[in-house]
């Protein structure tokens, strides 16, 4: 069996990274979209950068999925040198817990889009989902799989919720039985009965002598 060309490019800027874009290399299977993963980096081999941005189209990539830590211009470099869409993933790798990685992925200025996941591995795992909806646009099938792909998530989480109800099922039958309970004193109003006025304890006053 030929194996398919790639339409999703996967960059990170470090090997430190791929365990997180990985993340997005096992959602791309669930589709059998086919992908390729690199590792370059903006700073240390931009010239590369530009040389794997300006192939892929001729390569068959339609879309590219870029992820980078710290200072992450990755995304941002390769946005600016094509057309394809572009998905960038910030990654949590210095002590600021991403978000140095998110602002410089997702403050692009205008002419230049990036559209920019969340941070770490649902990041990446969103990245491909994104690619995902942008192949369906041309890929009646693929749509088709996809629509699968959200019903499935709709049942998972109905399902679940089910079973807490089912867990918390005692708890709707002691509301019943205060429904009841208020129901009754609705209807006693309705009927003109009086409930009897609470007798109110007078307060003994002491004279001092």
């Amino acid at each position: 069996m030929a194996t398919r060309a790639p339409l999703v490019g996967i960059l990170m800027g470090s090997a430190s990274d791929k365990p997180v874009m990985e993340e997005a290399t096992k959602a791309l299977e669930t589709f059998n979209i086919p992908s390729e993963m690199r590792i370059l980096s903006a700073h240390r081999t931009p010239d590369a950068v530009h040389e794997y941005v300006k192939t892929a189209p001729g390569r068959g990539i339609r879309v590219l999925i870029a992820g980078a830590g710290m200072s992450a211009h990755l995304a941002g470099v390769v946005g600016a040198a094509t057309d394809l869409p572009v998905i960038g993933v910030p990654i949590d790798s210095s002590s600021l817990g991403g978000l140095d990685s998110l602002l410089s992925t997702v403050q692009m200025p205008p002419g230049i889009p990036v559209a920019t996941m969340g941070i770490g591995g649902p990041g990446a795992r969103n990245a491909a989902l994104h690619a995902a909806r942008i192949l369906a646009l041309t890929d009646p099938k693929l749509a088709k799989e996809y629509r699968r792909f959200a019903q499935q998530q709709t049942e998972k989480v109905l399902a679940a919720d089910a079973a807490l109800q089912k867990e918390i099922s005692p708890l709707p039958a002691l509301a019943q039985k205060d429904g009841s309970k208020q129901t009754q004193n609705d209807s006693r109003k309705s009927s003109g009965q009086k409930s009897r006025p609470k007798r109110s304890r007078a307060k003994r006053t002491y004279r001092k002598k």
